[in-house]
């Protein structure tokens, strides 16, 4: 494939863009930047700090994430967030692997405005984050709750969490949050036509299982969380 093809369904915008700029490691939207300063000064007045995990992630990369988890080099989780074998059908390991990772071309980390975040101030030195549940209700729980305290009463500068429970097929992620007045903008461009070519043309773990059930995972697992 050429790098033109290797696009998401919301406008290619690569890492170089000046689109982007480097927050911990990662990008972010350049739009978002004034608003996670605004909320990590916030959160730094009640003794936490704001650290940035994953931010803007172009096609190839949540593409790499997926096929990884297909052949069994990245660990699957269940919906308790608990390691477990890797299914020998191809729709099942599909669905296994969309309990926790968006579909490539569909993420709304391709948006640049979405962000997983910890506390810095939380995490024992040389701790590895894995953003789970275990984490979010542990070590992190004071620090989620106060994020919680901020997006109910409209201190969080815009920002809110999409993951949540009774909300479409993905597993909450406390972790994920995400600019929503940046990412609507962003959202208008999707096409899930433009998807399913993508696939067609793309070296995609499960092709078949995805090309044959897409309308439908479009309904449980993408427009959800486009709010």
């Amino acid at each position: 494939m050429t790098d033109n093809a290797m696009m998401d369904c919301f406008g290619f915008r690569s890492v170089e863009s000046s689109d982007f700029v480097n927050v911990d490691g990662c990008f972010v939207d350049k739009e978002v930047l004034p608003f996670y300063n605004k909320l990590k000064e916030r959160l730094a007045e009640d003794g936490f700090a704001l650290r940035l995990e994953s931010g803007y992630r172009p096609f190839e990369r949540q593409l790499s994430i997926w096929n990884r988890k297909a052949s069994g080099e990245l660990k699957l989780l269940d919906a308790n967030g608990v390691p477990m074998e890797r299914p020998a059908d191809e729709e099942k390991l599909m669905y296994v692997i969309l309990t926790w990772s968006a579909l490539p071309g569909a993420s709304r980390h391709h948006l640049g405005s979405d962000l997983d975040v910890v506390d810095g101030n939380a995490c024992p030195e040389g701790y590895e984050v894995q953003l789970t549940p275990a984490e979010c209700n542990g070590m992190f729980a004071p620090f989620h709750q106060k994020l919680t305290q901020l997006m109910d009463s409209g201190d969080a500068f815009g920002f809110s969490r999409v993951f949540v429970p009774g909300r479409g097929k993905i597993q909450p992620e406390q972790w994920h949050i995400a600019h929503l007045p940046t990412s609507r903008k962003r959202l208008e461009n999707f096409s899930l036509t433009e998807l399913r070519r993508i696939y067609e043309r793309t070296d995609i773990a499960c092709k078949s299982a995805l090309l044959d059930n897409l309308d439908r995972l479009a309904e449980d697992y993408i427009y959800p969380y486009f709010i």
